[in-house]
């Protein structure tokens, strides 16, 4: 690697606020908050809105949308008219 064109790689806790949970990872992000870790040091804390433990789709509570209905409507609304239109012109 050469030497001075890298940016400073190091510990840093990404914590999101809204289901209290945090990780020690690395990561070249920079903060001027810090916050004290379990093995007693500080380390730089970027806040999170969203994270795997707040997540819909990681914690399992996601919805489900019904897709089927979805279709149905586009039928009910756009299918009878080109199935109508394709009938008439059969019939000419």
């Amino acid at each position: 690697m050469k030497n001075g064109i890298h940016p400073d790689y190091h510990h840093v806790v990404f914590r999101d606020a809204g289901a209290g949970h945090s990780f020690l990872t690395r990561s070249t992000v920079t903060s001027d908050k810090t916050v004290l870790w379990d093995d007693g040091r500080e380390y730089p804390v970027i806040d999170v809105e969203i994270s795997s433990a707040s997540h819909p789709f990681y914690t399992g509570s996601a919805r489900v949308v019904d897709t089927a209905g979805r279709v149905e409507k586009f039928r009910r609304r756009y299918g009878t008219k080109s199935a109508g239109a394709s009938t008439q012109e059969a019939a000419r």
